[in-house]
């Protein structure tokens, strides 16, 4: 199973835990692509079985600026992905309150929008609790390897 992982950070967050999130998923078996920014054409051509989507929020709650042009591209192109698997990863800080991982509300937006399968809730991890999110996204990554390779058998 292909499985590409986008990320979208703006201090390198979600990158750390894009990098931890294609370890887990490598060890497993998966076939793994990720790169710190795709561009529409490269994920197509990658011809993905299943998403990883990553992305922390910034300013009032946007996604951030280097992610959100690939989103905005899929919206457009509405590639044929429907009843593929997806995974939804969002780092935010709940002192922000009613903005925190508004980034991972988008992101389960556009996956819905493309037909995508949520195989488990969207892990949103609380900068404001741990300083360690590529470690606390450990468990729920793990999960959802097993999950991936149920859905490959």
């Amino acid at each position: 199973m292909r499985i590409v992982v986008v990320s979208g950070t703006v201090f390198g967050t979600a990158e750390e835990v894009a990098w931890r999130a294609s370890e887990l998923l490598s060890a497993a078996g998966l076939d793994v692509a990720y790169q710190q920014h795709w561009q529409l054409q490269e994920l197509l051509q990658q011809e993905p079985d299943a998403l990883l989507l990553i992305a922390s929020t910034t300013g009032m709650g946007e996604l951030p600026e280097r992610l959100q042009p690939l989103v905005d591209a899929l919206q457009a192109q509405q590639p044929d992905w429907a009843g593929r698997p997806v995974g939804i990863i969002g780092l935010g800080d709940a002192g922000y309150g009613d903005n925190f991982c508004l980034a991972a509300d988008e992101l389960e937006a556009l996956a819905d929008e493309l037909g995508l399968v949520m195989l488990q809730d969207t892990l949103r991890l609380d900068a404001s609790e741990s300083v360690t999110p590529e470690q606390d996204a450990v468990p729920w990554l793990q999960e959802f390897a097993e999950l991936l390779v149920a859905w490959s058998s």
